[in-house]
């Protein structure tokens, strides 16, 4: 426990010193493409994005169990880049309306190529091969269908959960609560080490993103849901990493269909934890 605790702080600490630096530097000359106003038309920076993504992923990497640390650092470098590049690709006029599942496909049947069609390639690319890194750590996939089986949880995990936490990035600190939440009961076991340093970054930037001056906005959310992912497919029980798929799977489906915001404002208890800590609208 001591362990974990201090990767924790280490995240924390990571993620306040990032995150000083990335505010020292929003409001100078070149620093204007991360900019944005945000639902109730305030304006704030999304370079609280980067701060937590290079603060989870070098936190989750120290914490990670033997075998797990390159695939770790991976996961958060490619969610964190291609969910920046999405983050600046993906406010131009001309990408408007490819968003969305939905958005992208329609894109490429048009015969474009939407930013978040790359960022969703760029995603899964990084689970594909943290699938493979870690496939020989697993004593219980002995056989080739069972490390298959893993190399695909693994990619689903991974991409599945860095794409769910970025839908929840649509109110201040809703995505950062949501990552806290989740690893929270990722801490025990052999693996928790991969979601300590995670953690502690969630909660340091959380009164930031409260305070509506910075937004997580593709690259924090993406990497943060990233790293929690890889933990969810460091689990022993395959079982469990099935179920835990299908969870990500369905809830991402349902988002093409039903508004998060809006199940969370009519739901009383998530209303109000959306809500905690927030400036009135």
């Amino acid at each position: 426990m001591a362990r974990r605790a201090a990767l924790v702080a280490t995240g924390a600490v990571l993620a306040r010193g990032a995150l000083s630096a990335a505010l020292a530097v929003a409001d100078r000359p070149g620093a204007e493409r991360w900019r944005r106003t945000n639902y109730a038309g305030r304006p704030l920076t999304l370079l609280g994005g980067p701060a937590l993504a290079a603060a989870a992923t070098v936190s989750a990497a120290a914490g990670a169990p033997a075998g797990w640390a390159p695939a770790a650092a991976l996961v958060g470098t490619v969610s964190g880049v291609v969910g920046g590049y999405d983050d600046q690709a993906g406010a131009r006029a001309d990408q408007a309306r490819d968003k969305g599942l939905a958005g992208h496909l329609a894109a490429l049947r048009a015969g474009r190529v939407s930013a978040g069609a790359v960022k969703v390639a760029g995603l899964g690319a990084a689970g594909l091969a943290a699938g493979l890194l870690t496939r020989s750590g697993r004593g219980s996939s002995s056989s080739r269908a069972g490390g298959v089986a893993d190399v695909v949880l693994t990619t689903g995990l991974v991409a599945g959960t860095a794409n769910l936490v970025n839908l929840l990035d649509l109110r201040p600190g809703r995505a950062a609560k949501a990552g806290a939440l989740l690893a929270l009961p990722l801490l025990a076991g052999p693996a928790g080490g991969l979601a300590a340093g995670p953690l502690g970054a969630c909660l340091a930037v959380l009164p930031t993103d409260l305070d509506e001056r910075i937004m997580l906005g593709d690259c924090g959310a993406n990497a943060l849901g990233a790293v929690l992912g890889l933990r969810l497919a460091a689990g022993r029980r395959r079982s469990g990493r099935v179920a835990a798929l299908g969870v990500v799977t369905a809830l991402t489906l349902a988002s093409e269909k039903v508004s998060f915001t809006r199940v969370i404002e009519s739901t009383p208890g998530l209303r109000e934890l959306d809500r905690l800590g927030r400036r009135n609208a």
